[in-house]
């Protein structure tokens, strides 16, 4: 037995699921590469229930374990992702709400997640939930996280990546989201009404890109909620690649009962339950798009 080795056994699926195991228990091992440049990332779908805030922190917390400084915005008033990070939202806390009002900076407003001294979440109090209103009589208002953004402020933090969670409506919350962004990241649930509405988001980015950023694109398609066990799945897994082609990620999200309990705890599902198969599918996920990197066509 002394000369037996792992290449004469060959591939095993208890082999590769150790692997992955491994990478997410011990991130050190794996290094991620850094952007040239910061990527700014939106994650929008108007339609609820996709998992575009589950997405949002699992990614995050997937590049922030690996060395990278990740920044996220909650832009949601329900607050969801402040929450899965474990951030304090309360009403009063320095939030979103007065970074787009220009009160206060985005540093000012930013907290160190509980998940890594690499992630920091800029939270979401009710308050949010009547910003739309008194945006519309600002100047500029659909350039106001933009502005926040491009401050001087953000390079306290330096991040490499900055991930927008969007609400699920097309308003002005969202507007200035894509406004402030490069990239847009579209969560699509396998089921049966993946696509519904999607084309209304398509638009909405089209009319950004012509009047307000020429420079965003839609540069990652993430499929969730995916049940190997039903035919529909692969069906639509199917239909979206078809569609999108390279823009959708090799990595599928599973369903999973893990993924869904983790923002009860106040975490991602990385640091609930490193070894299960949602916290290894968001890890392999945050490393597709940082090896794709941020340009067209990468």
């Amino acid at each position: 037995m002394s000369g037996f080795s792992s290449d004469d056994i060959g591939w095993t699926p208890i082999m590769e699921e150790a692997q992955r195991a491994t990478r997410v228990l011990h991130p050190e091992a794996l290094q991620l590469p850094r952007p040239d440049e910061r990527r700014i990332m939106t994650v929008a779908n108007q339609k609820g229930g996709v998992g575009k805030t589950t997405s949002t922190v699992n990614l995050a917390a997937g590049l922030a374990l690996h060395g990278l400084n990740v920044l996220v915005i909650d832009l949601d008033p329900q607050g969801n992702a402040s929450t899965a990070l474990g951030v304090d939202h309360r009403s009063g806390v320095p939030s979103v709400y007065e970074v787009l009002l220009g009160e206060i900076g985005v540093a000012d407003a930013a907290q160190q997640s509980t998940q890594s001294e690499n992630l920091w979440c800029v939270p979401a109090t009710i308050d949010l939930a009547g910003s739309e209103i008194e945006l519309v009589t600002m100047v500029a208002r659909e350039g106001r996280l933009k502005e926040a953004l491009n401050a001087e402020g953000v390079e306290r933090l330096a991040p490499d990546y900055v991930f927008i969670d969007c609400p699920p409506s097309l308003g002005l919350l969202t507007v200035n989201a894509l406004v402030a962004a490069r990239e847009v990241l579209i969560p699509i649930q396998c089921e049966y009404y993946a696509l519904e509405g999607l084309g209304q988001l398509l638009r909405n980015i089209e009319l950004v890109q012509a009047h307000l950023n020429p420079a965003l694109w839609v540069s990652t398609i993430l499929l969730t909620m995916y049940d190997g066990r039903t035919k529909l799945a692969d069906q639509v897994a199917a239909e979206v690649r078809g569609h999108f082609g390279e823009l959708a990620l090799r990595t599928v999200i599973p369903r999973s009962v893990k993924i869904s309990e983790a923002p009860g705890f106040g975490q991602t599902v990385l640091t609930y339950d490193p070894g299960s198969r949602g916290s290894m599918s968001y890890l392999d996920a945050a490393r597709e798009i940082a090896e794709r990197g941020g340009r067209k066509g990468a």
